[in-house]
Parts: C-alpha cells; sequence; structure tokens
C-alpha cells in the first residue's frame, strides 16, 4: 500500500465531528497536504500562549495529563483509522511543543522559533534514542514517547543555548 492509499484510508475513516479525531489531528492542522507534523508543531505555539503562564507545577500536571490523554487519542484515532502513528495524527507534536517551549527563558519570537526548530530536528531527525523507541515501542504510548523523547533533547538545546547566550 503506497502512502497516498494509507492517507486516502486515514481520511475515509477519520471522523472530524469526534472531538478524540479532531484532538488527535491537532484542530485539524495534521490534515495539511504538506508537512503535517510540522503544521502540528505550529498549531501547538498559540495553544501553549494560553497556558503559558500557570505556576510550574499546574503546567507539568498538564503535560503528564496531556501525555495520558494523547496514549487514549492517538490509539483510539489509529485503531478507528486503521493506521499506526500516522503523519496526521499530531497530538504527540502538540506535547512534545509544549515541554520545550516550557524552558524558553522568555517568551519572544525567537525564542519560540528557536524551540520549534529545536523540536522539529529531533522529531524529524530521530536520532538515538529516539528512533530506538519510535520503532519498538507500540500503541498510544508508542505514538506519544519518542516526541517526549525529542521534546526533552530540544529542551537541552535551548537550555544549553541560553546558557552559552547569557556567558
Amino acid at each position: 500500500m503506497t502512502k497516498q492509499d494509507r492517507n486516502k484510508d486515514f481520511k475515509k475513516y477519520l471522523k472530524l465531528t469526534n472531538p478524540i479525531h479532531f484532538l488527535a489531528v491537532g484542530l485539524g492542522s495534521g490534515l495539511s497536504p504538506i508537512m503535517p507534523g510540522t503544521m502540528g508543531s505550529l498549531m501547538a505555539i498559540p495553544c501553549w500562549l494560553l497556558f503559558n503562564g500557570l505556576q510550574p507545577i499546574l503546567y507539568w500536571v498538564l503535560m503528564v495529563v496531556a501525555f495520558i490523554f494523547g496514549c487514549f487519542l492517538c490509539q483510539k484515532t489509529s485503531d478507528d483509522t486503521h493506521t499506526h502513528d500516522s503523519g496526521h495524527i499530531v497530538w504527540d507534536e502538540f506535547v512534545g511543543m509544549w515541554i520545550t517551549l516550557f524552558f524558553i527563558p522568555q517568551v519572544s519570537i525567537l525564542w519560540v522559533m528557536i524551540a520549534f526548530v529545536a523540536f522539529r530536528i529531533f522529531d524529524m531527525a530521530k536520532p538515538w534514542p529516539i528512533r530506538w523507541f519510535d520503532k519498538r515501542v507500540p500503541g498510544g504510548f508508542g505514538i506519544m514517547v519518542d516526541d517526549v523523547i525529542a521534546a526533552i533533547f530540544s529542551s537541552i538545546t535551548v537550555y544549553l543555548l541560553t546558557y552559552l547566550i547569557n556567558c
């Protein structure tokens, strides 16, 4: 089955009126015909602005809830669309971006762009151990966990850049 056929099958079974599907495809951003993961990562930014000011403990509680809920969302949408880790499912990119954005030193276009680029590089290149988790961990947890690891690598990168700039 070609990638084009898988995309048709995915869209055939996807129901945007189903809130689970709608969230899994990143409020529709994952349906972009080009680079759906990148579009999902971009859509995560305005969503992040809604809760960016939370106290750190509440922010991390929200991240844990978003991750656990994401495991369910991604698994259910994958099951319903008869796919595994379709590129159209981008809730994992949302959570990965939100984790990375927590570590920017200030809310500015520059730092948001740095976080975005760092996350996309790690999410797309999938260096070890990200690729290992991506290939070997099944289900909704597997869909989510590689993006969380990419977010950890991205967050370290943002932190190191912050340190280097402030030296």
